[in-house]
């Protein structure tokens, strides 16, 4: 199966084939099966998100101690990282500078 470019906007974590506005945060290339993984870790996220939305409106429970956040962040992380993988070298180079992969920041000769 050929990879494809597509167009992704983390903000509505929208994987578009198109360009079309302010969906281009970051190209990547991938095949269904990639898309399919990336959707499946945005849907992870979506729902980890709702449950912590929830959650925020019990006072007595902190967002600190809160393991819908914690999957949320681990989600993105997630994402992140497959974006920086299949993601062209203006991608990974944005993902990297960024910070939000650990590992990266060690690697990283702008930091």
């Amino acid at each position: 199966m050929s990879k494809k470019p597509y167009y992704v906007n983390m903000g509505t974590k929208e994987i578009s084939i198109n360009h079309d506005g302010n969906n281009d945060d970051f190209i990547i290339y991938a095949d269904e099966y990639d898309l399919l993984l990336l959707r499946e870790i945005f849907d992870e996220a979506d729902n980890a998100d709702i449950r912590s939305f929830f959650r925020s409106h019990v006072p007595f429970q902190p967002y600190h101690q809160d393991k819908d956040n914690d999957e949320y962040d681990q989600d993105m992380k997630s994402a992140f990282r497959m974006i920086y993988e299949l993601g062209d070298e203006k991608t990974r180079n944005h993902i990297a500078g960024m910070g939000v992969l650990e590992d990266l920041q060690n690697n990283n000769p702008q930091q």
